[in-house]
């Protein structure tokens, strides 16, 4: 696309967007003089756009009441990112339950991109992959997704049909601060006036939401993210697990994320913690001890993840997973000892 006529369909976006537009101001955007601000309106007006020019002291131009925009002018990088955001929304599992329409969006969009650029995108396309596929999961549907985003935006209070993981359901009312897209899934996280504390309500288990009068103001400095990791990390599981780890909160969060591991970096050192790890090493000297406390189903993948730390760690509870801990080393240390043609 040759660089007047991208300036020129970056002139009718401009007045699409509504409004009078100065010619200052169209020259300043368009990194051109006022002369040739009007030359392009002159090749829209050829084009049969209804330019409008109004006079006076905040005089300018803009588009004419009631028209539209021919279906589809992109860049080759706007082309680019949205059809690679169509893919990656896919892949991450951030659809909702009409889930066919990002594959029917791409295909409109390459149905009307040139050939040449059709081809090119194509080539970006077949060649990208993914280091992992996305978790299967029921997505939301539509029509909660947007009911429950506008509520947050209007700071609206709204109702909701919702199905808890035993199966038990029911209308709930909540003053939501914010939606969150964790994992493939996504969330909604806010207060609970019937009870006065936050829930956190997984979308794909709302069967409908309707926005109620009045409103509400959320609470300062509320960060729907923390609270969404929050909730997940503290949920109720089999297993309740306590460790004290020396490590930084950073350096564990990156086998322990936020979502599964409450990590709190502990302000001095406890003799006990010291006699209970043995000799540290002297570069580790420098760390303090960090607190974790997570839930789990399962305790046999925790070992392991210890292991990786390579850090000094006590285990406070539960005892079983001392006894995994244990018998990880054991088979570690079995590897270590045998032969290279040993197999049992």
């Amino acid at each position: 696309m040759s660089r007047p006529i991208a300036r020129v369909l970056t002139l009718l976006e401009l007045l699409q967007s509504g409004g009078i537009r100065t010619v200052a101001e169209l020259a300043d955007r368009l990194g051109v003089d006022e002369r040739t601000v009007r030359r392009y309106v002159d090749h829209l007006l050829d084009l049969d756009v209804p330019v409008e020019s109004v006079r006076g002291r905040y005089g300018g131009y803009r588009l004419a009441s009631g028209y539209r925009m021919p279906p589809l002018m992109l860049s080759d990088d706007e082309a680019l990112a949205v059809l690679l955001g169509l893919v990656a929304g896919e892949r991450a599992g951030l659809l909702t339950a009409a889930g066919a329409a990002s594959g029917t969006a791409a295909a409109k969009i390459r149905r009307v991109l040139p050939e040449r650029l059709g081809r090119r995108i194509d080539a970006v396309l077949g060649s990208l992959a993914f280091t992992a596929a996305p978790r299967a999961a029921a997505a939301p549907e539509t029509a909660v997704l947007l009911a429950i985003a506008d509520a947050v935006r209007h700071h609206r209070p709204v109702s909701v049909r919702y199905t808890a993981a035993d199966g038990r359901s029911g209308e709930r009312v909540l003053r939501p601060y914010g939606l969150v897209a964790h994992a493939g899934r996504w969330y909604v996280t806010g207060q609970d006036p019937a009870i006065g504390e936050d829930r956190t309500f997984r979308l794909d288990r709302i069967a409908g939401a309707r926005i109620l009068p009045g409103s509400f103001e959320p609470p300062a400095g509320v960060d729907p993210v923390e609270r969404v990791l929050t909730g997940l990390a503290t949920a109720p599981y089999r297993h309740e697990v306590t460790l004290r780890i020396r490590a930084t909160a950073e350096l564990i969060r990156t086998r322990l994320p936020a979502s599964v591991a409450l990590v709190e970096e502990e302000e001095e050192e406890e003799e006990t913690a010291e006699a209970a790890s043995g000799t540290a090493e002297s570069s580790e000297g420098s760390e303090r001890w960090s607190r974790v406390e997570l839930r789990v189903e399962r305790l046999d993948w925790l070992p392991g993840v210890l292991a990786s730390l390579d850090r000094p760690f006590v285990i406070e509870r539960p005892d079983e997973l001392r006894g995994l801990v244990a018998a990880l080393a054991a088979r570690l240390a079995r590897s270590a000892r045998a032969e290279p043609n040993e197999r049992n």
